[in-house]
């Protein structure tokens, strides 16, 4: 795995580099000595785990730790801290592991095996028959009621604040899951054209780009026109083609 090592005290990386090194079957693709450079770095990196102190300048570790979960593919966070009462807030953060300093090598195997088994589960596509099966449904809650949404009436997620709008063929409902989580699992059903917006595969009427040189989806059953991001735009286009 690729490791990225977040310490504002450069004796404390230096260790933790050299215990990595030892350990063998991982490679340290960078450092940073604060949160928000953690949290930069591990992006432009593509790392798989961040070893992350939480005292440190500028971002702390535990905020940088709700960044790092954001990304588009968020790496593993394993916490590497001198004092332990912060180890609640850090598992409320996702961390899949606590170590207090100094950090033993045996450790430190333990928490990067943890990690590899953390990345290995968020890689594997959900597909019915393999572990849960995927819903048919999406369950919303209206006025203390629920409401289910069968996921073939849906035309288009959009995500707004912390939530999720699920546009479909009786209207529109707000549900609480994050849109990478509905995308991973109906990777097969739903495509991203935007960073806060997902379109079911068979609602797409074309693709136009207007005056503004805007790219824009029509849809075959919704008035919508809905902006495709430049990132987006190359995979959804191949992806069209094969449908």
């Amino acid at each position: 795995m690729k490791l990225l090592i977040a310490d504002d005290e450069p004796l404390a990386r230096q260790r933790l580099a050299a215990l990595v090194s030892e350990l063998g079957g991982h490679v340290v693709a960078g450092e940073a000595g604060n949160g928000r450079e953690a949290v930069e770095r591990a992006e432009a990196l593509g790392v798989d785990v961040v070893l992350l102190d939480i005292s440190m300048p500028v971002m702390d570790g535990l905020e940088a730790a709700h960044h790092l979960a954001s990304l588009r593919a968020p790496p593993a966070v394993v916490f590497c801290t001198a004092y332990d009462q912060h180890a609640l807030a850090a598992f409320e953060a996702a961390a899949v592991d606590y170590l207090v300093k100094p950090v033993r090598k045996e450790r430190l195997a333990e928490a990067l095996e943890r990690a590899r088994r953390h990345r290995s589960a968020q890689q594997l596509p959900v597909l019915p028959g393999a572990g849960e099966r995927r819903r048919s449904h999406l369950s919303a809650r209206l006025r203390g009621s629920l409401r289910l949404i069968p996921v073939e009436d849906i035309r288009y997620l959009q995500a707004e604040e912390k939530y999720v709008v699920v546009h479909h063929s009786r209207g529109e409902d707000l549900i609480e899951e994050s849109l990478k989580s509905l995308e991973l699992e109906f990777a097969d059903r739903f495509i991203r054209i935007h960073r806060n917006c997902l379109v079911a595969a068979d609602e797409f009427a074309e693709l136009r780009r207007g005056n503004d040189g805007q790219v824009r989806a029509i849809l075959r059953n919704d008035s919508a026109a809905l902006e495709v991001s430049r990132r987006c735009l190359p995979a959804l286009r191949e992806r069209l083609k094969h449908l």
